[in-house]
C-alpha cells in the first residue's frame, strides 16, 4: 500500500490532459512494458538524462511508484546520467512534498537518498551516477531518455535493449527563482501524469 499522500496525489491525476503528440511518444514504453508483462520477464527501465540530478530521479521514482499502484510486477527502476553530479536537493523537497518518505542516508558533494513510497516496499535509493555504473543494469534493459541533450550526445547506450527518448524540460532553468519549488513541482507531476497515463495502458 503506498503513501497516503501518494496516492491521493495519483488519483487527482487526468490523463487527459496529455496531448495526442504525447501519447504517441510514449507508446514505445508501454509496448516495451506490455511485451514483458506478457512474457512474464523483469522489465528493468533506465531513465537517463545529462547529470543524472533532476528529470530522471523524478522519472525513475514515479515511474517504480506507478507499477506499485498499478501492481504490475517485476519492474525495477534505475537512473543515470552521461557524467555523475549529484540529487539535486529540490527534487528530494519536491518528492517529500509529495509524500515520499526521504532519509539523507549519507553526505558529502554525492549525497544517497533513500526515497519510499510505501512503508513496506523497499526503498529507492537515490544518488547521481553515470548510466552505465555498477549500481545500473548492464544488459536486458530500456533506456529512456528523459532530455535532449543526453539523448544527442549518447549516440550508443551499451546493453540497452531498447532506446525511448521521452524527454522533459529542464526545471533547472528556475533554479534561484521564486518559481523554483512550483516549477519543479509541475515537472513532478508532468512526469507522474505521464508514467500513470504509462501503466494504466498495461494489461497484467
Amino acid at each position: 500500500m503506498l503513501n497516503q499522500p501518494i496516492t491521493n496525489q495519483i488519483e487527482a491525476l487526468h490523463s487527459d490532459s496529455i496531448s495526442t503528440g504525447r501519447k504517441t511518444i510514449l507508446q514505445p514504453l508501454i509496448d516495451f512494458v506490455q511485451q514483458k508483462v506478457s512474457n512474464n520477464d523483469t522489465i528493468n527501465l533506465n531513465f537517463i538524462c545529462t547529470h543524472n540530478s533532476r528529470r530522471s530521479h523524478l522519472s525513475q521514482v514515479w515511474a517504480q511508484t506507478m507499477a506499485s499502484y498499478f501492481d504490475i510486477k517485476n519492474v525495477f527502476c534505475y537512473s543515470g546520467g552521461t557524467e555523475a553530479t549529484a540529487l539535486f536537493p529540490v527534487v528530494a523537497t519536491t518528492l517529500k512534498n509529495t509524500g515520499f518518505q526521504i532519509e539523507r542516508l549519507s553526505n558529502g558533494s554525492n549525497p544517497i537518498y533513500s526515497i519510499k513510497y510505501s512503508k513496506n516496499a523497499h526503498p529507492i535509493i537515490g544518488f547521481s551516477k553515470t548510466f552505465d555504473d555498477e549500481f545500473n543494469p548492464t544488459s536486458v534493459f530500456a533506456a529512456i531518455m528523459t532530455c535532449s541533450s543526453a539523448d544527442k550526445g549518447c549516440p550508443f547506450i551499451g546493453g540497452a535493449e531498447k532506446r525511448i527518448p521521452i524527454t522533459y524540460e529542464d526545471p533547472k532553468a528556475f533554479d534561484n527563482t521564486p518559481q523554483q519549488l512550483e516549477k519543479y513541482n509541475e515537472r513532478s507531476l508532468q512526469i507522474a501524469t505521464e508514467l500513470k497515463y504509462v501503466f494504466s495502458n498495461i494489461t497484467i
